[in-house]
């Protein structure tokens, strides 16, 4: 079966031309557009994809609310945000708020390709350099008052959770943390499902984000 996208952004030739590129691949298949959010939410109850390519500033619902909308689904589909500017505070929001990651507008068509497939997997988009930058900045900035919720929950975590959450951060994928500490793939996800649970957070960009404003990494 192919994976099966559904486009959100309010510029008809921006949806064109991603539609354009996704269904050039045999393996992906689009199979609705929205121009905002207010469009997206029905729309995504109804077709039930994989992935959500969602852009993050449209004149109606924005891309944040609507992200925060679909992931509380009861069938949530990946959300992959859609932007122009990587380090773009809506960015982090709509990453605080459960998307799996994003791409910059001006990425060429195999990087499209290539990110939906990521994030169907369940995987996050935390390889490109821009993505730390920018969930490192934006902690940065952000008062004390989370950073004292992730010291707490911080001290939930074993010695070693501490130690793949941190590896998550660095953008290791399960095989190199599994190098990395001497463990099994299939120890790790269980140290990830664990962490996840512990900390109330869904997919490993969220992960990311708390280990910035725990202080496991810093930008």
């Amino acid at each position: 079966m192919p994976l099966r996208v559904v486009l959100v952004d309010d510029d008809p030739l921006v949806r064109t031309g991603l539609a354009m590129i996704l269904d050039s691949t045999p393996e992906i298949e689009v199979v609705g557009q929205a121009s905002d959010g207010d469009e997206a939410v029905p729309l995504v109850n109804r077709h039930a994809p994989d992935v959500v390519v969602m852009d993050i500033r449209m004149s109606r619902m924005d891309g944040l609310a609507a992200t925060a909308a679909v992931r509380a689904l009861a069938r949530p589909p990946k959300v992959l945000v859609l932007t122009t500017f990587d380090l773009d505070e809506y960015v982090f929001d709509a990453l605080t708020a459960g998307a799996n990651g994003f791409l910059l507008k001006e990425s060429s068509p195999q990087e499209i390709i290539d990110a939906v497939r990521v994030v169907a997997r369940g995987e996050s988009m935390l390889s490109p350099r821009s993505t730390t930058q920018l969930i490192g900045h934006f902690v940065s900035l952000k008062a004390n008052p989370r950073r004292r919720e992730a010291a707490v929950k911080l001290s939930t975590l074993t010695d070693r959770e501490r130690e793949v959450v941190t590896a998550v951060a660095q953008g290791k994928s399960n095989a190199g943390i599994a190098e990395e500490l001497y463990m099994s793939e299939a120890t790790v996800k269980t140290h990830i499902t664990r962490t996840f649970a512990k900390l109330d957070v869904t997919n490993r960009v969220q992960l990311t984000i708390f280990a910035y404003e725990a202080g496991l990494v810093t930008p």
